[in-house]
């Protein structure tokens, strides 16, 4: 699964691997713009948002206190008194039956979101869950 991210997000972010925990990187899928846990048991213990200026935020979902979207403004995050949001498409959509970011955060199942470039975002089909910026 890294090599795969690797390769879809060249140039950006060359230490993907490195940073995503093999156990879970096992364990979960890679649905472009957001991974997800394959057993409905397994939780995360963190949420690693990588961005596409190569930086990495990891939170431990323990410190979310409040999770928030809003079809305009997108997913706001609280933790620890700090607030971080999700900007983009289709962020409370299905991407296949069962599975969208925001309910995959509300029950802890979402390893890392990744902050698409523009030509990567551009590409994407019209219904695509997409996330074109994250403020962390």
């Amino acid at each position: 699964m890294a090599d795969d991210l690797l390769r879809k997000y060249a140039g950006r972010a060359s230490t993907l691997a490195t940073e995503l925990d093999t156990e879970t990187e096992a364990d979960s899928d890679d649905l472009g713009s957001f991974g997800w846990l394959r057993s409905s048991r397994d939780r995360c213990l963190m949420l690693q948002f990588f961005k596409k200026d190569g930086s990495v935020v990891a939170v431990p979902y323990t410190w979310l206190e409040r999770v928030e979207f809003h079809p305009k403004e997108g997913i706001t995050l609280s933790a620890q008194g700090k607030k971080i949001r999700i900007r983009g498409r289709h962020l409370n959509a299905e991407v296949r039956p069962h599975v969208a970011l925001f309910d995959g955060i509300c029950r802890g199942r979402v390893p890392w979101i990744l902050e698409a470039e523009r030509a990567a975002s551009v590409r994407a089909g019209e219904e695509a869950t997409v996330v074109e910026e994250i403020e962390a």
